[in-house]
């Protein structure tokens, strides 16, 4: 039975927020007029690529010795609100209390959750693959390919459990998971199933941590057990590469996390999401 502790959360947190920053320098490579921002913040990150994107955000704080000053706050609260962007804070349920309290303090309310769940490697094998469906990890030449099937299938939720807590504009959505699977050591995986596209996942190894991403299936060939292989081959090649730990996030509730933890999935901790909206006027 895995165990979090935060010097845990902070190796799961650290691990993202690094590629939470490759992405937004991707973006800024993709654009050079976005007004990027790529800021460390008390050992975490703040970074912004363009409005309604996924990526603006406060990520990974409250894990070093000094929470992040009001003026630190208030530089990164100024960029975003000058472009008419809430401020967007997920915050570790085992991080620091006192960062809490510092947002709170700033008029950051809380918007939600999402849970970190974590499996350790090497895991059990999984039931075998139907054998209508091929997967494999997708070279550069596919991945158009790959972008169709994994943007269709993320704006088109799956209906049961609980829905996602945001839905994005579809090119939007195309250029943020672009920009991610420009980061180097991000791996794409592909499956088919009777030869047709079906569905799209990837992963990233860093500080011994898999972060399984990017995760969906075509509407017409859910409940087929797509899902089941592409985690099976993502937690095949994350044990190959050394890695001791796997990690999705889900929001709570949700078809994905019930999928993680029927596949052995444990819960970590949660992230607790809080925002501040810009001031009126």
């Amino acid at each position: 039975m895995l165990f979090a502790t935060p010097a845990l959360a902070q190796r799961i947190e650290r691990a993202e927020a690094a590629m939470l920053r490759a992405a937004t320098q991707h973006a800024a490579l993709r654009d050079p007029a976005l007004p990027v921002l790529d800021l460390p913040v008390a050992g975490g990150v703040a970074t912004f690529t363009e409005p309604n994107s996924p990526l603006n955000k406060l990520f990974g704080l409250g894990f070093a010795d000094a929470l992040p000053s009001d003026d630190e706050l208030e530089q990164i609260e100024a960029h975003l609100f000058a472009q008419g962007e809430a401020v967007r804070a997920e915050v570790s349920s085992l991080a620091d209390p006192g960062l809490v309290e510092l947002l709170s303090r700033r008029g950051y309310v809380l918007l939600g959750f999402e849970c970190v769940l974590g499996l350790a490697l090497p895991a059990a094998s999984m039931p075998a693959q139907a054998v209508e469906l091929v997967l494999y990890e997708s070279p550069e030449r596919e991945l158009d390919t790959w972008l169709d099937v994994v943007v269709e299938g993320f704006a088109t939720p799956d209906a049961e459990g609980v829905g996602p807590a945001e839905q994005h504009e579809r090119e939007l959505l195309r250029r943020i998971i672009r920009d991610f699977n420009r980061v180097p050591g991000m791996a794409r995986y592909l499956a088919r199933r009777d030869g047709v596209p079906a569905g799209g996942a990837s992963m990233r190894v860093g500080e011994g941590v898999a972060l399984l991403c990017g995760a969906a299936t075509l509407p017409a060939h859910r409940r087929r057990g797509v899902q089941t292989a592409m985690l099976a081959e993502r937690l095949a090649s994350a044990a190959a590469a050394g890695c001791e730990l796997a990690v999705v996030t889900t929001q709570g509730g949700s078809k994905s996390m019930q999928n993680a933890q029927r596949r052995g999935f444990e819960l970590l901790y949660v992230r607790a999401v809080l925002c501040r909206a810009p001031p009126l006027g």
